[in-house]
């Protein structure tokens, strides 16, 4: 569908042989992002790896995949998010006696990823007084401003209109936070480790060793490079993985046969134990279908990250010229009956013994994205979603407050880039253990 947005030619691509043009057989013309203003303000004109461009990008998403948010990295932190778990577990358990069991699990998924996203970026040790309130604050302001309207960004032509608008200036508040908080913490590493940088500690170490000229694959970073990345992290890591603990919980709430299936692996598992580990985890199928099938019904970002084509090219007939903005509609095509039978159900089973992955091979199923664009950081958001919602099931029985029937769950989806429950989840807890 071809769409004039202000003075912006905008393609929306909603169906997988679509995508599969643009995310690979054309992912050189269509792997650039447009210039968003949010963006250029937050991320320090693009100096991250999602919005960067050329060269440099390659340079720092080289540095993502290898350094960063593989695999290896990400299970190098498991004892952070079981300890932040297990706080988290009890300040539910400590919120829930004191209100009748009643609590705002959104509010608590979200301090949870906040709370290991800061652990891993900067590490417990500099953590201190003041600082988690700092970043869950810069979080919440992010989340608005990157879904606010810059009129800059469909009217390049009359950046005069923003005066207008006031959202430049909210914008720039913001960024000045981030920019007082990295640059104190980035000073504490400096300070604390004396220029030994080894590089196994937390995200700062790592993208500290890529300071000096000497540093590996031959990549240096400036400061302003470096908290452009750090911004990245939590600009795109945070409300992604959030919402998809919040829409999860809402889906076993509204399926109780799923959440009995669920409930009965992670005891078959664990075998008695009084919390759930990341050994545990790895065997759990049941559990990494839900994850998949939340991830197709709610795909966190469900117009993905836009795309701009570099160059005029054709699809299928259809001539697209350069900088044209592409969104990628995952959302409707996980959601298509030509593809997905029963799609709008919440079916993990469909998801057991096969090999469907969200690698970005299969353009039925991409919430990651795919290509050279596809997101880096899905090992860590893995990880954070499924500790974490095997210990809230493993824990507590949940149930709707006063009364609700499952049919009378507000299931609304909140307008915005990321795809929110419209309404908080406010579920009754009862201490399991």
């Amino acid at each position: 569908m071809h769409l004039q947005l202000g003075q912006v030619p905008t393609l929306v691509i909603s169906s997988p042989e679509f995508a599969r043009e643009v995310m690979k057989t054309q992912d050189k013309i269509f792997a650039s992002r447009p210039s968003l203003k949010a963006t250029e303000i937050l991320f320090y004109g693009c100096r991250d790896i999602g919005f960067s461009h050329g060269e440099y990008w390659r340079q720092v998403r080289k540095i993502g995949t290898l350094h960063l948010f593989n695999s290896k990295r990400a299970q190098s932190f498991r004892g952070v998010r079981e300890e932040t778990v297990a706080h988290m577990i009890e300040n539910i358990r400590l919120a829930s006696a004191s209100s009748l069991g009643l609590v705002n699990l959104s509010e608590f998924v979200k301090s949870y990823v906040v709370d290991v996203i800061a652990r891993v970026t900067f590490g417990k040790a500099f953590l201190g007084k003041g600082v988690p309130e700092r970043i869950h604050r810069l979080v919440e302001e992010n989340g608005k401003l990157l879904l606010g309207l810059h009129l800059e960004d469909l009217f390049p032509s009359y950046k005069w209109l923003e005066f207008f608008t006031g959202l430049n200036a909210m914008t720039m508040k913001t960024f000045h936070g981030w920019d007082d908080l990295f640059n104190e913490l980035i000073d504490a590493h400096i300070h604390a480790r004396g220029g030994a940088y080894e590089g196994n500690s937390d995200f700062v170490d790592v993208l500290l060793t890529f300071q000096k000229e000497d540093s590996r694959d031959g990549a240096v970073l400036t400061r302003e490079d470096i908290k452009g990345i750090l911004q990245d992290v939590f600009g795109a890591g945070t409300d992604t993985s959030y919402v998809l603990l919040e829409w999860s919980m809402a889906e076993l709430i509204r399926n109780p046969n799923v959440m009995t299936k669920l409930k009965e692996e992670i005891k078959e598992t664990i075998k008695g134990k009084s919390i759930v580990d990341e050994d545990d985890i790895s065997q759990m199928e049941y559990l990494r279908a839900i994850f998949k099938e939340t991830l197709r019904l709610h795909p966190p970002v469900p117009l993905l990250i836009p795309r701009e084509s570099t160059e005029d090219t054709t699809i299928q007939n259809y001539k697209i010229p350069a900088r044209t903005r592409v969104f990628v509609n995952a959302w409707a095509i996980q959601r298509d009956t030509k593809y997905w039978e029963s799609p709008e159900e919440f079916l993990p089973e469909r998801f057991l013994h096969n090999s469907l992955e969200f690698n970005g091979n299969d353009f039925r199923f991409f919430p990651f994205g795919g290509g050279r664009r596809i997101c880096p950081g899905m090992h860590i958001g893995i990880s954070n979603f499924e500790l974490m919602l095997a210990n809230l099931i493993h824990h507590f029985e949940w149930k709707l407050p006063n009364g609700m029937k499952e049919r009378d769950m507000d299931m609304d989806e909140a307008p915005g880039i990321i795809l929110k429950m419209k309404s908080p989840l406010l579920l009754v807890a009862t201490d399991s253990q």
